[in-house]
């Protein structure tokens, strides 16, 4: 992705997925579980109660290529509901709870509340789009380019002094998930523009001091 994952999350509309949550079996998961993998065939849905849930994709070389971030009432898994296999790998980045639904509950849900089924179409259609653009950005934007369309879409409003925080702590290796690149690619991105007075890191949060240059 790049920019498209700090907004993949779609706002939740909490009356059907919490009636939904509500006929699901609560599990939970260790920070670091993988409770889907790519290529398997599935048939459940994942709402996450508590906790953070990401989707990636990765290589044979162990890069990695993050799709979306997911916390409380929102879900994941609802593209294997056709009966093909899964086509990402889902985790757990920190201790989460989740109500896994099956596919016959969300049916059975589906035909008492049609308009739910518009719902996930919704977002299946803007997920298709996200990952459009995450292909594009891919191929035909640079590291720093999309460094730069992450930073800025993760970033908060600016304040008095004209700073932007950004809106939660991310590490190297988190930026380079969102970016499918190297950690030392990214760190070495970050420390010439904190170098170049641009961003300054306070208590491990990046702070933007400046608009970032659109080339590097």
């Amino acid at each position: 992705m790049p920019a498209a994952v700090a907004s993949l999350a779609d706002p939740p509309k909490t009356h059907h997925i919490e009636a939904l949550a509500a006929l699901g079996m609560q599990r939970r998961y260790r920070r670091g579980a993988l409770l889907i993998q790519a290529g398997d065939s599935g048939d459940t849905l994942y709402i996450v109660m508590q906790g953070r849930l990401r989707a990636f994709v990765s290589d044979n070389e162990g890069r990695e290529l993050t799709l979306g971030l997911y916390g409380p009432l929102e879900y994941v898994g609802e593209m294997a509901l056709d009966g093909g296999p899964r086509s990402a790998h889902v985790e757990a980045t920190e201790n989460a709870t989740c109500s896994v639904v099956t596919r016959a509950t969300l049916l059975a849900y589906i035909a008492e509340h049609p308009e739910f089924a518009l719902e996930l179409m919704a977002r299946l259609i803007r997920r298709a789009r996200l990952a459009t653009e995450s292909a594009r950005s891919v191929a035909l934007i640079d590291v720093y380019g999309r460094l730069v369309h992450l930073l800025n879409g993760m970033a908060r409003a600016p304040n008095a002094a004209g700073e932007r925080t950004l809106k939660e702590r991310v590490t190297h290796q988190q930026i380079a998930q969102h970016l499918a690149c190297s950690r030392e690619m990214v760190s070495r991105l970050l420390k010439d523009l904190e170098r170049g007075d641009y961003i300054e890191v306070r208590e491990r949060w990046i702070v933007l001091r400046r608009a970032l240059p659109a080339r590097w």
